[in-house]
């Protein structure tokens, strides 16, 4: 039997009252999507984030408008990452023109997933801030 490969997107705002329109405008027609709405902050409290990775299967896609919707720090977004990997399917960020796929982990790609994803989590901290 043949696996059919899916594009699986994920989508997540802060707070209810936020709207997922351009991330599911961003993220494009998927074959599964994942949406929520509650902090990034933990991950405990991310029910669509656990059922996507325990839904991907290998040779999928998952889809994320950018990364800051993904993960609020660098160490979670290379958790996350990484256990997408391990199970086979590559991540897509469509704001940073990234893909990540188990096929292709060289150390350039390695070292834009650890700067992006420092960026990401700078930008977090000055909102905070302010």
């Amino acid at each position: 039997m043949v696996q059919h490969i899916q594009v699986v997107g994920y989508a997540r705002v802060s707070s209810v009252d936020q709207n997922l329109a351009r991330q599911l405008e961003a993220i494009g027609e998927v074959d599964r999507l994942f949406e929520e709405k509650v902090s990034g902050a933990g991950r405990a409290e991310r029910a669509a984030l656990t059922a996507c990775i325990a839904y991907v299967r290998q040779g999928d896609v998952v889809r994320v408008a950018s990364m800051d919707r993904l993960a609020r720090s660098l160490r979670d977004l290379r958790d996350i990452v990484d256990e997408i990997l391990a199970k086979g399917a590559a991540v897509h960020f469509v704001k940073e023109g990234q893909t990540y796929s188990p096929d292709d982990q060289n150390a350039m790609s390695q070292l834009l997933l650890n700067m992006l994803g420092a960026f990401a989590e700078f930008e977090r901290s000055l909102i905070r801030e302010r």
